[in-house]
């Protein structure tokens, strides 16, 4: 029996921007409010088109909980961790707020967090998995970009989306192995 491997598949075309993602996700880990405080994030791409026929894409983002995590790899105290499943994970009583894995992260996916004094990041809402949920940010979008899964299981709708449609990682050639996939 193959071992979970815990991933999302985003489907870019339909992101309309409505930053559903974020604010679930805020709302569901007690992220503090500010710019600079994020777990996920949607970022707006260039506009197509000529007036009046314009059009622009949004490219949602997050931890990618890379197999090869230059994060965890800088961490002088451990505390930055990887689950069975493969998310990574910070453990905020070991941290103690170096901010090297925030170097190292070349996706920005970590922040420091003040109020925990802990650099923080998304977990792919752990908690909620572990209790046989599916991430906030996941369960929130109204236009379906995210799908949860493990791809290790070819009856999941991450695997399946992964067999059947060409997709890419972000910045592939730094040989993270991130388990974000976008569908291309």
């Amino acid at each position: 029996m193959n071992k979970k491997r815990y991933a999302i598949v985003l489907d870019t075309r339909r992101c309309i921007d409505c930053k559903a993602c974020t604010v679930a996700c805020k709302a569901e880990n007690n992220v503090p409010l500010g710019r600079a405080n994020h777990r996920n994030w949607v970022t707006e791409e260039k506009l197509r088109g000529q007036y009046p026929n314009l059009g622009q894409s949004f490219t949602p983002s997050q931890c990618m909980h890379c197999a090869n995590a230059p994060c965890k790899k800088v961490c002088p105290t451990s505390a930055t961790g990887r689950s069975p499943e493969g998310i990574i994970t910070v453990d905020e009583n070991r941290c103690i707020g170096c901010k090297y894995c925030m170097t190292a992260c070349p996706y920005d996916a970590r922040y420091y967090n003040e109020e925990i004094e802990a650099v923080d990041k998304c977990t792919f809402c752990q908690h909620r998995v572990l209790a046989g949920r599916i991430p906030a940010c996941v369960d929130t979008c109204p236009t379906k970009v995210r799908v949860f899964g493990d791809i290790n299981d070819p009856t999941s709708e991450a695997a399946k989306l992964l067999a059947k449609y060409p997709h890419r990682v972000i910045k592939e050639g730094l040989g993270t192995k991130p388990h974000l996939f976008y569908l291309i």
